[in-house]
């Protein structure tokens, strides 16, 4: 799916000096390139294709309300469904009070989950204002408490992603990790930037470096502004971080975690997915959804996920308005024969993509 024959170009991006393997406590990652959660993004069939195109060390769930989870809510376990491909496998749980995540910690190992990642980072108001996501990064006794009361529940590896502080004037990441490595999480994940400045603006690869720092033995993921594996270099580069974490770029480049894998071995990658490499990409990650929902719930669900492929490909506004509104797998088949046959709007079917946009929410951070 998707393969790159042996004449391909291949691009070259200097390396820099890589770490040894990541482990996180005892458990091995294939790689040192992960996929981030994103919210309404990273879901099972999003990872499954990009566990098939190779290259990914770890893939996590979207962030998990943790007292949803012990409810049994049924959206909230549809969040933490997985697949026997999709391994080492990680969910993101959130929340405040120290034994309702301990028991959705607890509950997440009885399902099978190679290792659990606590959010604190989420910068949207009603998560954090209520003390959890970047809300954590508030209040030092209570966080490191419900650090050590969920390490000390599980037996799998336990990690976290953060954010550099609340605003630039606490910058508490560097002595969160140090902490945190104190008491047993396996590592932390660091976002660039900070609580107040939401999605705006950019990393500071100065501020994840401090954390590198900070620590003696833990791996550091560092995570913000990575589309491409020049960014990815830059980023171990200058900070010294053990893995690297993608999210949005993904979306727009599914291949990039093989890329990077093909990019630390050898120097050079070959190029992304052709536009009709895409196409057949995305009739797999339909097909996964058909084989979880049925056809009329896969195809409400696809749509969405067809969006942002459909924009990014260059296909035309109107057709990807109309894919809006398949209903039928027979209207959806012929819509996807069009599309092939009139390609990109500026007729290139290699070309690199545009970056897609996810949506992010607007205005101040402190109305989020």
């Amino acid at each position: 799916m998707g393969s790159v024959s042996p004449g391909s170009l291949a691009t070259s991006v200097p390396r820099p000096e890589f770490r040894g393997p990541v482990r996180y406590g005892a458990l091995p990652l294939p790689s040192r390139y992960l996929l981030s959660p994103l919210a309404g993004y990273t879901t099972l069939p999003f990872r499954r294709i990009v566990r098939r195109l190779g290259g990914v060390g770890l893939a996590t769930t979207d962030l998990v309300n943790a007292r949803a989870l012990l409810t049994r809510n049924e959206r909230t376990l549809q969040m933490v469904e997985t697949h026997p491909e999709d391994r080492p496998f990680a969910v993101q749980i959130f929340g405040s009070e120290p034994e309702i995540m301990a028991d959705a910690a607890r509950f997440l190992v009885e399902l099978g989950v190679d290792t659990i990642d606590i959010n604190m980072g989420c910068p949207v108001n009603r998560i954090a204002g209520a003390g959890a996501g970047a809300g954590m990064m508030c209040n030092t006794s209570s966080t490191l408490h419900l650090a050590q009361t969920v390490v000390d529940a599980v037996s799998v590896p336990v990690t976290i992603k953060m954010r550099l502080g609340w605003d630039a004037s606490t910058l508490t990441a560097p002595f969160f990790a140090r902490e945190f490595e104190k008491i047993g999480v396996a590592a932390v994940a660091i976002h660039g930037r900070t609580r107040e400045q939401g999605f705006s603006g950019s990393v500071s690869l100065p501020g994840i470096r401090a954390v590198v720092e900070a620590v003696e033995r833990i791996p550091i993921v560092g995570n913000g502004d990575v589309r491409s594996v020049a960014d990815a270099a830059r980023m171990i580069q200058e900070t010294g971080c053990h893995a690297v974490s993608i999210g949005r770029a993904a979306l727009a480049n599914p291949w990039i975690f093989r890329q990077l894998a093909e990019w630390e071995a050898t120097g050079q990658y070959a190029p992304a997915g052709t536009f009709d490499e895409r196409l057949s990409l995305m009739m797999y990650q339909y097909s996964f959804l058909e084989e979880r929902f049925g056809c009329e719930r896969g195809l409400v669900l696809f749509r969405k996920m067809a969006h942002w492929y459909l924009k990014g490909m260059r296909v035309r506004k109107k057709l990807r308005g109309e894919f809006q509104s398949v209903c039928t797998l027979q209207e959806m088949t012929a819509l996807m024969d069009q599309i092939r046959d009139e390609g990109p709007v500026d007729g290139n079917r290699t070309g690199v993509l545009s970056d897609v946009e996810v949506a992010v929410p607007r205005g101040p951070v402190a109305q989020w």
